[in-house]
């Protein structure tokens, strides 16, 4: 061997004792000790947590994995978010559709035009919900 083959291994030598002293006067410290025994007492649900984590692993990337599960997942998604987003734009469009016809419009309703306005199924049906809403505000409200 070269020399200088000999002298890295006496410093690997030198370096190695040197750690396991560190860690032997680490290891007599009172406190290590203690947190060694709690650390032991507790590996049963270390152990166990592990296992319950490492199925969690798995588990997440067979499904991450899964090309047509995640297709369906997405289709489903937007199966239900479809209807709703084309309800959405209706309601928004009538509410344009009417700002515009209201600033439109100089017409004045009087009483007589309110009373009419009170036998509109859709103006009945409006009032209706306002009613239930306002009930059910005033029942949490009690409770």
């Amino acid at each position: 061997m070269s020399e200088t083959m000999v002298t890295n291994l006496e410093q690997q030598d030198s370096a190695s004792a040197l750690a396991k002293s560190d860690v032997l006067d680490q290891l007599l410290k009172p406190e290590v000790q203690e947190a060694l025994t709690q650390l032991v007492d507790q590996l049963p649900k270390l152990s166990e947590m592990m296992n319950l984590m490492t199925k969690t692993y798995e588990l997440a990337q067979k499904v991450a994995s899964d090309r047509v599960l995640i297709q369906d997942t997405v289709g489903g998604i937007q199966e239900v978010v479809k209807p709703l987003t084309e309800k959405v734009k209706g309601y928004a469009s009538a509410a344009i559709e009417a700002s515009d016809r209201a600033e439109n419009s100089e017409n004045v309703i009087g009483l007589f035009g309110m009373i009419k306005l009170m036998k509109d199924p859709e103006l009945q049906k409006m009032l209706r919900f306002g009613q239930a809403y306002l009930d059910i505000l005033g029942e949490r409200k009690k409770g």
